[in-house]
């Protein structure tokens, strides 16, 4: 999974309802690309190299995990679902809308489609003086001037007139105030740790991830279970409650609340699927004590996800030692967390149905996670 990246996106219209056209942009581009951090004023301007109507033109600064070459890609959907059809030729021409990004944070890229920053951006004064509104101060990663004095520099004389109406930022604030502590969990492969990471990048919380990958009886786990299931499952309970004892005794004065991507209790679930009852009755006893000492989640959140679409997220994210992993383990695993969780009278539970969501690739389904969650709390 990508990590947050800032993006500059120039947006513009000549044709039809141009102030509406432009909302429709920034609303698709919410829903679909990324979160909309900052919406310049909106300008009009004469058309830029052809004859033709007038154009309004906008900035907007937008958060996004996509990779740079696939955020286009959903510019150009949004555009064509529009009705913008961008012609082979590479004369200007009118357009229902038109979607540009014109930088990714510092970084340059020279490929045949795509050359961040834009190119042009320096010689147009109607995109530099809507992004003047939003990143005055940001500066040009090749140029290694400001947005400010690219503008005073530039040769371009057009007159550009701001108009009185705005666009409206459609980002929405899914309220976490009130809860310290989030719990994300779900079967192997459900996607709880990526769910947990995008939560804490976008609202500023403290992360904390299991770190199973440092486990050394984890490979042998999967290779011989009955020999290797009691010391897997002891070692996983010490290294949580060392991390959880770690990290939850002091909130994090720069985070708003913390979000990890799993609850100690599953330790006794997933214990008493593997250990022997001998095994079991011990750990349950050594469980109890731990338990006691550690905080609760004020919120917790199970991704459910049916066993086939669970097979298939552990062949795509290809870890060896995972790939022998039967269907009748992972339902066990989910019969035992549903157990669990009907069990709970103490700590807030919420079920969410991923079966049939890509919540990383399709934006949209991530939105209707957090809106589900914000409805239910």
């Amino acid at each position: 999974m990508n990590l947050l990246k800032t993006f500059y996106i120039a947006l513009g219209s000549n044709q039809g309802n141009r102030l509406e056209l432009l909302q429709f942009a920034i609303d698709k581009i919410h829903a679909n690309v990324g979160e909309i951090q900052q919406i310049s004023k909106v300008y009009e301007t004469p058309a830029w190299g052809f004859e033709g109507s007038a154009f309004l033109n906008a900035c907007a600064i937008v958060r996004s995990r996509f990779a740079p070459k696939k955020l286009l890609k959903k510019l150009l959907d949004i555009e064509n679902e529009l009705g913008r059809s961008r012609s082979v030729s590479k004369a200007y021409q009118n357009r229902t809308i038109d979607l540009d990004i014109l930088m990714m944070e510092d970084e340059i890229i020279d490929s045949e489609s795509l050359k961040l920053p834009h190119p042009e951006m320096q010689n147009r004064k109607f995109v530099l003086l809507p992004l003047v509104d939003i990143a005055g101060n940001v500066i040009h990663p090749i140029l290694k001037r400001s947005i400010s004095k690219l503008l005073e520099e530039t040769k371009d004389t057009d007159e550009i007139t701001r108009i009185s109406d705005s666009l409206k930022n459609p980002s929405k604030n899914y309220n976490f105030t009130g809860l310290n502590y989030i719990a994300v969990e779900g079967n192997i492969g459900a996607g709880k740790t990526s769910l947990a990471t995008m939560i804490s990048e976008d609202f500023n919380a403290k992360l904390i991830l299991e770190r199973f990958k440092d486990n050394p009886f984890l490979p042998k786990f999967y290779e011989d279970q009955h020999r290797y299931a009691f010391p897997l499952e002891m070692s996983f309970i010490a290294d949580r409650y060392q991390q959880l004892s770690d990290d939850l005794s002091q909130y994090d004065l720069f985070a708003d609340f913390v979000v990890s991507d799993y609850d100690v209790f599953k330790s006794l679930i997933f214990a008493k699927i593997t250990l022997q009852e001998d095994e079991y009755a011990l750990y349950n006893k050594l469980f109890s004590i731990i338990y006691k000492e550690l905080v609760k989640p004020d919120l917790y959140i199970y991704l459910y996800q049916n066993t086939d679409r669970l097979l298939e997220n552990i062949k795509n994210r290809g870890r060896d030692y995972e790939q022998k992993i039967q269907p009748d383990y992972l339902a066990k695993i989910n019969q035992s967390y549903l157990a669990y969780i009907k069990s709970q009278t103490n700590i807030k539970v919420q079920i969410i149905d991923i079966s049939d969501k890509d919540f990383i690739n399709h934006r949209p389904d991530y939105l209707s996670i957090l809106e589900e969650i914000a409805q239910n709390r």
